[in-house]
């Protein structure tokens, strides 16, 4: 090492940095190996690099709370700090929206399995009712036939007791419990949507855990195209709005 001149190592940095094979870490290595390096290391030319490959906007531009004679060195240090400061506050919010749109996720389940729960039991009263219903009509029918007094007299009193006509009642109930078919349905279906946006959130936040440095922005993809769709739809909402009105 010490038969090679200062400015073929010098040389070797300065190719290392250009084509970005050398960062700020792998200046801190080299400048720990021996003091030559150490002093070559921490050159200002290097670290001018350096700053205008990772910090592009002002690194030519001392910070305010650094003296103005202070070292390239010095420079990329302190913006390394800011930089870090900063994305250890994005990670934070990041973390935070995901969370809350996990919890929201969440609720929004428990709502639609509620309802679920409703439709099914309110499906099985209608059931149940329907049932009831259909052997008053059975027994109004038999009473038109011979039969044993026993089973007649039976038969009799079940239709007596019914305050409503079984014919319209039946109806009736035919179309609710159809009804709570279609609901049940579309409430499954929609409680898989976002089961589905539930688990994608919940993957998402773990990738933002694992990974605390990275960039993050306002709005993730999956959730700027719910915003995307949720703009077109209103779009079609308010072109079918003025094409009522015209008409």
């Amino acid at each position: 090492m010490s038969l090679l001149p200062e400015e073929l190592w010098r040389r070797i940095l300065e190719i290392g940095i250009e084509n970005r094979s050398f960062n700020y870490k792998t200046l801190c290595c080299i400048s720990i190996t021996c003091r030559r390096l150490g002093r070559l290391s921490a050159e200002d030319p290097l670290w001018n690099r350096l700053l205008s490959n990772d910090f592009p906007l002002n690194h030519n531009v001392t910070p305010s709370s650094l003296p103005s004679s202070s070292s390239a060195k010095s420079i990329y240090k302190f913006r390394f700090e800011r930089d870090k400061e900063r994305r250890v506050a994005a990670h934070r919010r990041a973390v935070l929206r995901k969370e809350s749109q996990v919890a929201e996720h969440s609720r929004r389940l428990r709502a639609i399995e509620t309802r679920i729960n409703q439709e099914t039991s309110k499906m099985r009263e209608t059931v149940a009712e329907l049932s009831n219903l259909r052997r008053v009509r059975y027994a109004s029918v038999a009473l038109n036939v011979w039969q044993p007094e026993v089973v007649r007299g039976r038969q009799k009193q079940m239709v007596e007791q019914s305050v409503v006509p079984a014919e319209s009642r039946i109806h009736a109930l035919e179309m609710e419990l159809r009804l709570c078919r279609q609901q049940i349905i579309g409430l499954e279906m929609f409680y898989q949507e976002e089961k589905r946006r539930h688990d994608t959130a919940k993957e998402e936040l773990e990738s933002i855990n694992y990974h605390p440095v990275q960039e993050y922005n306002a709005v993730t993809a999956t959730e700027n195209g719910h915003i995307v769709k949720r703009k077109k739809l209103k779009r079609c909402n308010s072109s079918n709005e003025k094409q009522c009105k015209a008409s």
